[in-house]
């Protein structure tokens, strides 16, 4: 490759990073702003003065914007996307060697091993994975000038050595922690779909939580009645599939079907004044989850 091609190479990555940037580096308003999910229009990027066209929708949820993951690989120049269709996950590695983990749902992403945690969860559309833009600007560490009344972002690579990462870290959890969640949403919903594993494992969750309760997984499963294996032998004995160990996974890096849900139950099984006094927040394969 002569040095003219090698030069212009340079000159399209960079323009296809910056268009990145536009869609991430703020919760701006934009026109499609006022639905809750659609194709985000009327905003221009511009590099060194000029304009460059988006070639792939973006859309835009609760005020943020979001772009497929595949696309969003390609802009940075990542040297290997991979979809795992079993986890609802995506991995990209990066040209500078970094490698980012996203979940479908999940508000943690995973940056060279390290969790850190978003206020903004990817989303998936039309078989497509699609990520709140605005950490991968800044996991990028690009600037972007952005002026809310033309919708209009100038960027530019940041110079100098590299900044500091401004996500928070996600809150971790213990190994141990994670078994014992899987064991248990193993022996209460085994044979459920992911979402009903999901929802068992967050409402030990959420009772961590809630002050009602004990404030650690171990104490909530091993403390009063809501859960017999803990006490009769098949928690011990407990091999958890699969999808459990992705729903247990999932639950504890944030993704939440159940949110506020206490208690989960199945009508057929469990009836009586308690249980008819709880509000239904949602029902999944043979569970009620309640509060």
């Amino acid at each position: 490759m002569n040095r003219e091609s090698k030069r212009m190479n340079k000159w399209i990555h960079k323009i296809v990073v910056m268009s990145l940037l536009v869609l991430c580096a703020f919760p701006f308003t934009v026109a499609a702003a006022s639905a809750q999910t659609g194709v985000a229009a009327n905003v221009t990027i511009k590099l060194d003065g000029k304009a460059v066209k988006l070639q792939d929708p973006v859309r835009i949820k609760d005020g943020r914007l979001y772009m497929p993951a595949s696309r969003a690989a390609e802009l940075f120049d990542a040297k290997k996307i991979s979809w795992n269709g079993v986890n609802d996950e995506a991995t990209i590695h990066t040209a500078a060697g970094n490698k980012i983990v996203l979940g479908n749902g999940v508000p943690v992403v995973y940056y060279n091993g390290t969790r850190y945690l978003m206020d903004a969860e990817p989303f998936l559309k039309s078989g497509r994975i699609y990520v709140p833009l605005r950490y991968v600007a800044e996991l990028l560490q690009l600037t972007v000038d952005w002026n809310n009344k033309s919708q209009t972002a100038e960027f530019e690579e940041a110079q100098g050595a590299d900044k500091a990462i401004a996500i928070p870290k996600a809150k971790a959890y213990t190994e141990k922690d994670y078994l014992l969640l899987a064991k248990i949403t193993q022996v209460e919903s085994g044979n459920e779909s992911y979402e009903g594993q999901l929802g068992v494992a967050n409402v030990i969750l959420n009772r961590v939580k809630d002050s009602r309760f004990p404030d650690s997984v171990r104490d909530v499963i091993y403390s009063g009645k809501q859960f017999p294996p803990a006490h009769n032998g098949l928690l011990d004995k407990s091999i958890p599939n699969a999808s459990v160990l992705r729903a247990a996974k999932d639950a504890l890096n944030g993704k939440n079907n159940v949110e506020k849900a206490l208690y989960f139950y199945n009508p057929q099984v469990s009836n009586g004044s308690f249980w008819d006094s709880l509000d239904i927040i949602k029902k999944i394969g043979h569970h009620a989850f309640a509060r």
